[in-house]
């Protein structure tokens, strides 16, 4: 078969990044059970998902309940300790246990996250996308939006560069693709990157961080960044303040962590 170009769109195992030696990257293992809970169950999660953070669900991740229609998905993930993941999950239904009694395991899914993007994403006219390029987001670990924006920029950059079919695409054109998608989307991985190292690193960061989400500004800024995708420019005067505010919150954390320590928790 004789083609313009090749698109890896083969998810986080893809056979096209070992074709072109892109590189391994380091991943998480994601765990989850679908499981069908009784119908008074279910209004609880009609308007709402729940994330749960400790070291019991996750020693650097988070376990959650995500409704999904007539169902909940329950499931945790990890990095560090992947041959620990069913005692994580296991943990992370007792966290939800009063919510999801009652309830039967219709599938159970597990698959790999990327945690960065690879080395190589583009060799001569073959590029990756999606999970196969590593184009998962630390810290909430979102990758569905990032596959389907990441999968549509190739394509328009092939379209622009082949001169809508009337010419050859090159590297330099799926190039294109790769530059805009860094200039668009790399702050906002490194700035999650970031979250992930400070706040998911022990019980007492992680309780400063929970600390921190209850600000409405710390929301706002949340919601408008998870929504846009991107890290969302802020007041001046509020960033200060909120970076006080996650001083003070982490001094408490590391403060709670070293009681902890001398009681032997």
């Amino acid at each position: 078969m004789e083609v313009d170009a090749v698109i890896g769109a083969d998810g986080a195992n893809s056979r096209v990044a070992k074709a072109i030696d892109a590189g391994d990257y380091e991943y998480a293992i994601a765990f989850q059970e679908r499981i069908k809970i009784p119908d008074d169950k279910m209004v609880y999660y009609e308007n709402l998902a729940e994330m749960y953070v400790g070291d019991d669900v996750s020693p650097d991740f988070y376990g959650w309940v995500f409704p999904k229609c007539d169902h909940v998905a329950v499931g945790t993930g990890t990095v560090t300790h992947k041959g620990d993941i069913k005692k994580f999950q296991l943990a992370t239904r007792n966290r939800a246990n009063d919510k999801i009694l009652g309830g039967k395991i219709i599938r159970v899914e597990a698959h790999p996250i990327p945690e960065h993007p690879r080395p190589r994403r583009l060799l001569g006219r073959v590029a990756l996308v999606g999970d196969a390029a590593g184009y998962v987001t630390k810290c909430s670990g979102e990758g569905i939006y990032f596959a389907a924006k990441s999968g549509r920029m190739c394509a328009e950059a092939i379209v622009e560069g082949s001169e809508w079919g009337k010419r050859m695409v090159d590297e330099s054109d799926l190039r294109n693709y790769l530059e805009k998608w860094d200039k668009t989307y790399w702050p906002t991985y490194k700035v999650l990157d970031v979250l992930q190292k400070v706040f998911y690193r022990s019980n007492p960061a992680r309780e400063a961080f929970v600390e921190m989400c209850a600000d409405e500004y710390v929301q706002k800024m949340t919601f408008d960044s998870y929504l846009y995708k991107k890290v969302v420019p802020g007041n001046p005067l509020d960033d200060l303040k909120l970076a006080v505010n996650t001083i003070g919150s982490l001094v408490r954390a590391n403060a709670l962590k070293k009681e902890m320590k001398k009681v032997g928790v």
